[in-house]
């Protein structure tokens, strides 16, 4: 597996983490594993259901400092 992506939506605020997210996993391949750091308090609740209803994995949600990190792996 390679190694992971990262993405920092800091200082955006809904729906552009999300979005965001969708458009790197589009360009990434199936298994690849992309962290996410948001600070935006939607996004606790908007990327566990976009992981959700696109399929995605959500492998791990946890603070860290000011902002939340988010472990997805793509389907």
């Amino acid at each position: 597996m390679s190694d992971p992506i990262e993405l920092d939506a800091r200082g955006l605020l809904c729906p552009l983490p999300v979005l965001k997210v969708r458009k790197r996993l589009k360009s990434l391949p199936s298994g690849a594993e992309l962290h996410l750091l948001a600070d935006d308090p939607a996004a606790i609740v908007d990327v566990p259901h976009y992981c959700a209803e696109s399929g995605h994995a959500l492998l791990r949600q946890s603070d860290e400092g000011d902002a939340q990190l988010y472990v997805i792996r793509k389907s």
